[in-house]
Protein backbone atom coordinates (compact mmCIF):
# COMPACT_ATOMS: atom_id res chain seq x y z
CA UNK A 1 0.00 0.00 0.00
CA UNK A 2 1.41 3.39 -1.28
CA UNK A 3 1.27 6.36 1.28
CA UNK A 4 -0.43 8.45 -1.26
CA UNK A 5 -3.18 5.74 -1.94
CA UNK A 6 -6.20 7.17 -2.21
CA UNK A 7 -5.13 10.69 -1.75
CA UNK A 8 -6.31 13.74 -3.97
CA UNK A 9 -4.39 16.64 -5.62
CA UNK A 10 -5.49 20.12 -3.51
CA UNK A 11 -5.80 22.04 -6.59
CA UNK A 12 -7.54 20.02 -9.81
CA UNK A 13 -9.19 16.90 -7.20
CA UNK A 14 -6.90 14.34 -9.43
CA UNK A 15 -5.35 11.01 -7.99
CA UNK A 16 -2.16 11.19 -6.12
CA UNK A 17 0.60 8.51 -7.08
CA UNK A 18 3.84 7.72 -6.03
CA UNK A 19 7.07 8.70 -7.88
CA UNK A 20 10.66 8.85 -7.72
CA UNK A 21 11.72 12.18 -8.98
CA UNK A 22 14.65 15.01 -9.02
CA UNK A 23 14.72 17.90 -7.79
CA UNK A 24 17.52 21.11 -8.17
CA UNK A 25 17.54 23.58 -6.29
CA UNK A 26 20.16 26.39 -5.79
CA UNK A 27 21.89 26.71 -2.40
CA UNK A 28 24.66 29.31 -1.81
CA UNK A 29 24.92 30.27 -5.58
CA UNK A 30 25.74 26.57 -6.85
CA UNK A 31 23.37 24.70 -8.16
CA UNK A 32 22.44 21.20 -6.60
CA UNK A 33 20.45 18.01 -7.83
CA UNK A 34 18.60 15.55 -5.36
CA UNK A 35 18.45 12.36 -6.95
CA UNK A 36 15.72 9.81 -6.60
CA UNK A 37 13.15 11.54 -4.19
CA UNK A 38 9.97 10.26 -2.91
CA UNK A 39 7.13 12.03 -3.45
CA UNK A 40 3.37 11.91 -4.61
CA UNK A 41 2.45 13.29 -7.97
CA UNK A 42 -0.78 14.72 -9.28
CA UNK A 43 -1.66 12.52 -12.58
CA UNK A 44 -4.06 15.39 -13.50
CA UNK A 45 -1.37 18.40 -13.23
CA UNK A 46 1.34 16.88 -11.97
CA UNK A 47 1.93 19.03 -8.52
CA UNK A 48 4.37 17.35 -6.43
CA UNK A 49 3.73 16.65 -2.55
CA UNK A 50 6.27 15.08 0.11
CA UNK A 51 6.11 13.42 3.16
CA UNK A 52 7.51 15.28 6.36
CA UNK A 53 10.74 12.73 6.77
CA UNK A 54 11.02 13.26 2.93
CA UNK A 55 11.43 17.17 3.45
CA UNK A 56 13.91 17.03 6.48
CA UNK A 57 15.93 15.00 4.78
CA UNK A 58 15.90 17.03 1.94
CA UNK A 59 17.01 19.68 4.24
CA UNK A 60 19.64 17.74 5.72
CA UNK A 61 21.41 17.10 2.07
CA UNK A 62 20.97 20.85 1.58
CA UNK A 63 22.27 21.97 4.58
CA UNK A 64 25.38 19.63 3.82
CA UNK A 65 24.81 17.35 6.45
CA UNK A 66 24.81 14.63 4.09
CA UNK A 67 27.30 14.10 1.83
CA UNK A 68 26.63 14.32 -2.16
CA UNK A 69 26.94 10.95 -3.94
CA UNK A 70 28.54 12.42 -7.15
CA UNK A 71 29.46 16.00 -8.40
CA UNK A 72 28.44 17.06 -12.76
CA UNK A 73 29.77 19.57 -14.72
CA UNK A 74 26.45 21.40 -15.73
CA UNK A 75 26.26 23.52 -19.41
CA UNK A 76 24.77 27.08 -18.69
CA UNK A 77 22.83 28.58 -21.80
CA UNK A 78 21.91 32.24 -21.57
CA UNK A 79 19.12 33.56 -23.95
Amino acid sequence: MSFWEGETCEYCSGPIVEKRVTLHRKVRGQYVLIENVPAGVCKECGTRYYAANVLKTIEESLRGRRQAKRKVLVSVYSL
